[in-house]
């Protein structure tokens, strides 16, 4: 068997081996065994996922062509697992509540859910993504024809064929256990674990032959330092700027690059994992670049001139004939290209479904999510499309490119674009004040800049942009040209395309934020992300909607399928003590089933989806006065904003009933002006008339000049009568009557109430049934002021009773504390409008019969509350109800 057919059949059964872990570890998840899946340390493998083939081969590559500037490629993730372990703890917290399922939702749901930025963000992810694919390609390509020339003499012939089996195993794979379910949200325990072997296998490969080539071939440590320092290492001149920009385009394609992300953010299951990831990940990384310098020397030594020296890792144990090794430095560049394909492709699938396929498909069915059909067959079949998509744009772009050099450089060149993220990203997670139009703005300019200036370049002159373009600039103006945009030459391409591209966006980014407004759901989802640790519940963007509860189920269960969303509505239907197993579609149902759905299709879809059946998007009221108001407090806590908001509904309420009492009030006082002044005229007018006639008439009978007297005496006590009112509820409102405090029983102060006040002056009588032998309670009171209240109610009940036979029910209830006693007619009682007036000042329940100011009542109350007690009126079923209660040793008492 030759080599080359022992290398097909080695890395056929690596790839068996790879479906066994995988399908091992989804069944042991399935079975809920998760503790050992779930861990930390297969967590901080799963970011091996930064190392790829370009890593594991180029590295060696770029530090025999560019000394030790390899280590920025390192240096970036450190200082970001490191320094900005709370910039990563942050990130991971918003993507858990949110449920992200990618980058492009994340920046989607940050900026109000939008369906435009997340397709361009995936579009960007795409262009930027797709070369990296191609780049994975060629190196398992070249590994093969490398074996072929050295091992077998006969060079590989058809290296396009040998990339499309590749891409078409790798599609499989990452179909069988990256689409298993349609929620993204749960791991991909399989994937992330085979992933984890994956790193295993590259680390001990590249350990391996840096051991073989330091012990081996060097002959130690201090012989292979030697041979290090009298190389071009040991005199190497560092470019400060490059490295600084080197540095900074790591650290952002670690946060930005979607296969970072995917198990950075996405695959993450527990937030205190990333405490060990963070002095785990920099320790693999420092592993596996331990050995780069002495393979990178060795190689240079052994190898003839012209040799590639991003195959150092497999030519020089092929050279020294050591094939075993060979071999399984192979495997390691075959885990490297084989794991970021795989989670690439899911990664860029599910962003590919979710922000472009799914949208479109909404778009195109006319009654949107509730017509007939599978959502979740159509959204899983979009994503399963998408992977083999996205693989084979990679091999459409190896084919193109002809494994050319524009290959070489195009790490760094995807580096560049999809860095263009990071602003929307870092603004949007600590800047309120961020807009969707202003993240549209600075990817938009950011993204052009790179195309211009990097990525179109990189295919090489006049394959894609014009020669003219590129040595005179865009319409020949030489300060447009690519390489010297404003007329700044001298700069590095690449340095040049990452200063321009992030300029232009961040400054496009701040100035349109800060000259648009952002709309109600943007300003809550920014209060979300800011503040993610002290809020970390969703922000309520629907209002009370008026969907059948029937929609939604069937809209769930085509996307989480029927026993999924089920058991959704049903135990929502508990919470909410309804019957049944369709819950109430209220606010935060809607809340909850959005972000269900925003698992498995997205946020911005999800969002979409849920429009549709609801009929859109609503803001409550809490939420209005929550964006309108800039501090974050308000934001943070939305339960007090609905307290408030519905004790400004009843303040208000309280002001209009007020207002409306006031009103009558004022009615009530000019009624009462002119009442009063006509009550002393009257009497006035008489006794001045009757006086008159008594000094004026010399002789008089004295039958009329007794008559006359009578007269002028009344009408001098109806006077006194209304001043003793007045001046009684002026005295008690001012608390300045003294109390007479005695002992007494209330049946006395009763029949004293009933002489006075059951026959009026117009002879009038009104029946009165009492139980006087309840009445014998001895009290400790004012007794006059209280037979004062018994009197006003009883000659209320004389004059307002409207029954044919006016009857009175005085009935007395003892309590335990208190003395309780109703006074009930038999007329209509008191109309309910006219209930909360009747206690004051100047009311009188009907002008027609008013015969006073209407101060008997206001005087009750008053004079109940110095003495302890109350006087109310209470409804009945017929008839004015008062009660007036009164306790058997006052509180004044005590005074």
């Amino acid at each position: 068997m030759s080599t080359l057919n022992l290398l097909v059949l080695v890395s056929m059964a690596y790839v068996m081996f790879l479906f066994i872990v995988a399908f091992v570890a989804d069944r042991l998840a399935m079975q809920g065994k998760k503790a050992w899946l779930r861990s930390p340390l297969i967590y901080t493998l799963s970011l091996s996922i930064y190392c790829t083939a370009w890593t594991f081969y180029g590295a060696v590559g770029s530090a025999a062509r560019n000394g030790f500037e390899y280590l920025t490629i390192y240096l970036g993730p450190t200082l970001v697992m490191v320094s900005w372990w709370w910039l990563l703890r942050k990130l991971i917290r918003i993507g858990r509540t949110q449920k992200i399922t990618s980058i492009a939702d994340l920046i989607s749901s940050r900026y109000g859910k939008s369906s435009l930025l997340a397709a361009g963000v995936t579009i960007l992810a795409v262009i930027g993504t797709t070369p990296y694919l191609a780049l994975q390609l060629q190196s398992v390509t070249l590994s093969f024809a490398v074996f072929a020339t050295q091992a077998d003499g006969t060079p590989l012939e058809n290296q396009n064929t040998l990339a499309l089996w590749l891409s078409l195993g790798l599609a499989l794979f990452t179909v069988l256990f990256g689409t298993r379910n349609l929620d993204v949200k749960e791991r991909h325990d399989g994937v992330v674990m085979a992933i984890a072997v994956e790193a295993v296998v590259k680390l001990v490969a590249l350990l391996s032959v840096g051991i073989f080539v330091v012990w081996g071939v060097s002959g130690g440590l201090s012989n292979a330092l030697t041979a290090i320092d009298a190389s071009e290492f040991g005199h190497w001149h560092t470019d400060r700027s490059r490295w600084a920009g080197l540095i900074f385009l790591s650290a952002a394609a670690f946060l930005c690059l979607p296969r970072t992300f995917q198990v950075l953010v996405v695959e993450n299951d527990d937030e205190s994992h990333l405490r060990t990831a963070s002095w785990a990940f920099p320790l693999y990384l420092g592993l596996i670049s331990l050995f780069v310098v002495p393979i990178a020397v060795v190689g240079l030594e052994v190898m003839p001139d012209g040799s590639n020296p991003d195959l150092f890792v497999l030519t020089v144990p092929l050279a020294l004939g050591e094939n075993g090794l060979a071999m399984l430095s192979f495997l390691g560049g075959f885990s490297s290209a084989t794991s970021m394909v795989i989670v690439a492709a899911i990664a860029m699938s599910t962003m590919v479904s979710n922000h472009i396929v799914m949208p479109i498909w909404l778009q195109l069915r006319p009654s949107g999510a509730s017509v007939s059909g599978d959502v979740r067959a159509a959204v899983l079949l979009a994503r399963r499309i998408s992977i083999v998509g996205v693989v084979m744009l990679g091999y459409l772009y190896f084919r193109l490119s002809s494994g050319g050099e524009a290959l070489a450089s195009i790490g760094l060149v995807a580096f560049c674009g999809l860095a263009q993220v990071l602003p929307a990203m870092l603004g949007g997670m600590f800047w309120r004040g961020a807009t969707r139009l202003g993240a549209f703005a600075g990817l938009t300019a950011g993204f052009a800049t790179w195309l211009y200036t990097l990525y179109l370049p990189s295919f090489g002159a006049g394959t894609i942009l014009p020669l003219s373009v590129i040595e005179h600039g865009i319409f020949g103006l030489t300060w447009l040209k690519p390489d010297a945009l404003f007329g700044i030459s001298g700069l590095d391409q690449l340095m040049h395309a990452l200063l321009w591209s992030m300029l232009f966006n961040v400054a496009a980014f701040v100035t349109v934020s800060l000259v648009t407004f952002p709309s109600p759901l943007e300003r809550l989802q920014a209060a979300q992300f800011v503040n993610i640790f002290e809020h970390s519940a969703s922000t309520r963007s629907w209002s009370r909607s008026s969907a059948q509860a029937e929609d939604l189920m069937v809209m769930a269960q085509r996307i989480l399928g029927a026993t999924e969303a089920q058991a959704l509505f049903s135990r929502y239907a508990r919470t909410q003590g309804a019957r049944g197993n369709l819950p109430d579609p209220t606010p935060e149902f809607l809340e909850v089933l959005e972000r269900e759905l925003g698992s498995s299709v997205g946020a911005a879809t999800a969002h979409a989806m849920v429009g549709q059946i609801t009929g859109g998007m609503a803001v409550s009221v809490e939420d209005l006065m929550a964006v309108a108001d800039e501090t974050a407090q308000m934001l943070e806590y939305s339960a007090r904003l609905k307290e408030q908001s519905e004790e400004l509904s009843r303040t208000a309420l309280e002001l209009r009933n007020a207002n409306q009492k006031l009103t009558r009030l004022s009615i009530q006082k000019d009624a009462f002006l002119s009442q009063i002044s006509h009550e002393l005229r009257t009497p006035m007018t008489s006794i001045r008339a009757f006086s008159e006639i008594l000094r004026d008439t010399d002789q008089m009978q004295p039958e009329d000049q007794s008559r006359y007297a009578s007269i002028i005496h009344d009408e001098a006590q109806r006077l006194t009568r209304l001043l003793d009112d007045l001046l009684d509820l002026s005295v008690v409102e001012n608390g300045q009557v003294n109390l007479n405090l005695r002992d007494g029983t209330l049946r006395d102060a009763l029949d004293r109430a009933v002489s006075s006040a059951g026959i009026g002056e117009d002879g009038g009588k009104l029946a009165i049934e009492r139980d006087t032998a309840k009445e014998e309670i001895v009290l400790h009171t004012d007794m006059d002021r209280l037979s004062q209240v018994f009197i006003n109610l009883i000659a209320n009940a004389r004059k307002y009773c409207d029954a044919k036979s006016p009857r009175l029910v005085i009935r007395v209830m003892q309590e335990a504390d208190r003395v309780v006693i109703d006074f009930q007619d038999n007329g209509t009682g008191i109309a309910p409008e006219a209930v909360d007036m009747i206690f004051e000042k100047f009311a009188r329940v009907s002008d027609q019969k008013a015969g006073g100011a209407g101060l008997g009542l206001a005087i009750c109350r008053q004079v109940m509350t110095r003495l302890g007690g109350s006087v109310d009126y209470v409804p009945a079923s017929r008839g004015a109800n008062f009660r007036v209660v009164l306790p058997y040793r006052t509180a004044m008492a005590a005074q």
